[in-house]
């Protein structure tokens, strides 16, 4: 079932005498439960994408639907009430409030909707069981681990139910084995929770723990594949070539 559905939407910025093109025409559809990568190059308009249907950013034209509902045409409150209803987001620098313990970053959101405190404590700490961070509920950032902040904002993020999970570049200020560790956790928020995914990330070895990538190229569709059946090995191996068709190496190219 489509949970997503991108269509010929184009975002355009500037003005009549410097006009850029961000996107260009991009269509296409997010089943519920899927965990879905977006690479390209620096200024390929994968970002832009991110925002557009985050709701940060608003389309030039073109329509975006989460189960079936206009994104593009919601405003207002509304839009307040959609993004903290159905959108869960994780960005690279975490986001977390420093006054807050890892409990209360976690919690807010619940709060926010005026949740009742003994429904909050129990969302807090199942997430935080599944996610590894128990131990830290009562610790400020500033005594975190960056894999352990950034597992703390990925919590935040899922602690509503939200429909979809945004995330940019989440394993971008991590070391390697923290980004493992969180992509491990995104990994079982996929397959044991059924969480839908998607995913901004510049680095092939992120990309190949989703189910399908998709490479966008000046603003447009350049490629898509899917895992299947494959290993994680050898659906990297297949991303590798795709990155190299983009155009240069890995690590300055994507």
């Amino acid at each position: 079932m489509s949970l997503l559905r991108i269509e010929n939407i184009e975002k355009y910025y500037g003005n009549k005498s410097s006009l850029t093109k961000a996107i260009d025409g991009i269509s296409f559809s997010v089943d519920k439960g899927e965990f879905i990568s977006i690479m390209g190059a620096s200024g390929s308009g994968k970002t832009t994408l991110l925002n557009c249907i985050s709701t940060i950013d608003r389309v030039t034209a073109g329509h975006i639907y989460l189960e079936d509902e206009d994104v593009t045409a919601i405003k207002g409150k509304a839009l307040n009430r959609f993004r903290r209803e159905k959108l869960g987001f994780i960005f690279q620098d975490f986001n977390l409030l420093d006054t807050l313990t890892a409990y209360e970053n976690i919690g807010l959101a619940l709060s926010i909707q005026k949740r009742p405190a003994a429904e909050i404590e129990k969302a807090v700490h199942t997430v935080a069981e599944q996610l590894g961070i128990t131990d830290v509920l009562n610790k400020y950032p500033y005594q975190m681990s960056g894999g352990q902040k950034q597992r703390v904002a990925s919590a935040r993020a899922i602690v509503t139910s939200p429909k979809l999970v945004l995330a940019d570049e989440p394993t971008g200020a991590l070391d390697s084995k923290s980004s493992k560790m969180l992509l491990e956790r995104f990994n079982f928020l996929n397959h044991e929770l059924d969480t839908t995914i998607m995913m901004v990330t510049h680095d092939s070895f992120t990309a190949s723990y989703a189910s399908r990538v998709i490479f966008i190229k000046d603003g447009k569709l350049f490629h898509e594949i899917s895992r299947g059946g494959d290993s994680r090995k050898q659906f990297f191996d297949k991303i590798i070539d795709v990155v190299t068709l983009l155009g240069g190496d890995v690590s300055d190219a994507l």
